[in-house]
């Protein structure tokens, strides 16, 4: 019973000597592991890393002259179709959207109207025949008398007026039987040209009146079809040059990311005078817009050629700087960018020419340009890694990445008894760590 309370003090001094000795060992060994050393660096001509890049050679090929705008999408042809009569509209022939002929029946009027009057002036012109012939009778009798001396000249010549005044109310009466028969022609509305149908703007039953200003349906020539744009002032006298060969120039319509052809025309010609106000000139091309992929009032993206260049320098046109000197790249050698000032040219899709300034099979930059400085070096993907200086590698990088300089430090700490260069003790993972005090 007296050596319960011993015994317990006994127990609880020894626990808490072990965490004491548990704590220092703790704070030891992390004392004694050196922050890990920085990753290999590559070293550059300004004394940061190297850039890596991507380059691209300087090729000779074939480019087109070409002139970029933006068009719309006209009809060669545009009609409102009115009623030249007026009257009931008895019915609608057509079917809205629908592509027509010229010619087609679009919609009729009540004829029965103009049927009456077109009988009206047939009665004219048929009692006005029949006093003409009677007339003409009783001049060939006249001139008979005459020539008998059984008459006076006055009867022979009043009768001859006679005739003659019928002859012109013959012809009046023609006419307003011309007039009727017209008029009741246009009871029947007919497509006045080929295209498609838009929306009917009144339907059967409406009393409508002769040349309405909003008319039953407008039409539009789809096929050929025109696109209207803009050539640039600068850009006119090789416009004019090329047209005036007599060679067709080709047009080419391509959807607003200028990714994907929509169709191929040709031009037909342009204004006669510049815009003052946006400096371009109005150009027309016409396109056959078979498959109907094209539609009014749709905005494209216009491509005109003008001519072609078959041997030309080109490189990418995102390769080409701009700054206060002008244009320039960055050109890679012994593995190095340097800036080379360039003069393009002629623009084609995505590649520019390059007039001067490079040679055909020189490589420049395309992606990393952001981070070039003349002079920098550069590693260029698919090439082999240049060399480069190596800082101190970490020694918890994998045994794979210690490479000569594991090797190094096994070697001192051979030679130094099992301690660094500077008398620290190495620990477990080959960091050193300072001596301990005895």
């Amino acid at each position: 019973m007296n050596n319960s309370p011993h015994l317990s003090r006994t127990q609880k001094t020894a626990f808490g000597v072990v965490l004491l000795l548990l704590f220092v060992v703790g704070i030891w060994y992390l004392l004694g592991r050196t922050p890990p050393a920085p990753e290999p660096v590559m070293r550059r001509g300004w004394g940061g890393q190297t850039t890596s890049v991507r380059v691209v050679p300087v090729e000779m090929g074939g480019l087109n002259v070409q002139v970029r705008s933006i068009g719309t999408v006209t009809p060669l042809n545009t009609v409102i179709v009115r009623s030249r009569v007026g009257g009931v509209l008895n019915r609608i022939a057509f079917t809205e959207g629908a592509e027509v002929q010229k010619g087609d029946l679009l919609a009729e009027i009540d004829p029965l109207p103009y049927k009456a009057q077109l009988d009206q002036a047939q009665g004219q012109l048929q009692q006005n025949q029949a006093q003409l012939a009677n007339a003409e009778v009783d001049l060939k009798l006249y001139q008979g008398l005459y020539a008998e001396d059984s008459i006076a000249r006055q009867q022979l010549d009043s009768q001859a007026a006679l005739v003659r005044e019928l002859q012109g109310a013959r012809k009046s009466q023609q006419a307003q039987v011309d007039d009727a028969r017209l008029q009741l022609s246009w009871t029947r509305i007919v497509a006045p040209i080929s295209g498609r149908l838009g929306l009917r703007r009144v339907d059967a039953g409406n009393l409508i009146t002769a040349n309405d200003s909003e008319g039953l349906v407008t039409i539009t020539q789809t096929k050929p079809i025109a696109v209207i744009f803009t050539v640039p002032e600068v850009e006119v006298p090789a416009l004019l040059t090329a047209f005036n060969s007599g060679k067709p120039l080709q047009v080419e319509a391509l959807n607003r990311n200028e990714q994907t052809v929509i169709a191929t025309g040709k031009l037909l010609t342009f204004d006669n005078q510049i815009d003052t106000t946006t400096g371009t000139l109005r150009a027309k091309a016409a396109f056959e817009n078979i498959d109907n992929s094209l539609f009014p009032n749709q905005f494209v993206n216009v491509r005109l050629r003008l001519d072609s260049i078959d041997d030309a320098l080109t490189i990418p046109a995102d390769a080409v700087q701009h700054g206060s000197q002008g244009s320039y790249v960055y050109v890679v050698e012994n593995g190095k960018a340097y800036t080379r000032e360039v003069t393009t040219g002629i623009l084609d899709g995505d590649r520019v020419a390059i007039t001067s300034g490079l040679q055909s099979g020189e490589r420049v930059v395309l992606e990393g340009l952001d981070r070039l400085r003349d002079g920098r070096s550069v590693i260029v993907e698919g090439d082999a890694s240049p060399e480069f200086d190596q800082a101190p590698r970490s020694l918890d990088a994998p045994k794979g990445e210690r490479g000569e300089g594991s090797s190094r430090e096994g070697k001192d700490m051979r030679e130094g008894g099992g301690n660094g260069a500077d008398g620290h003790r190495p620990d477990r993972n080959g960091a050193t760590a300072p001596p301990r005090e005895n």
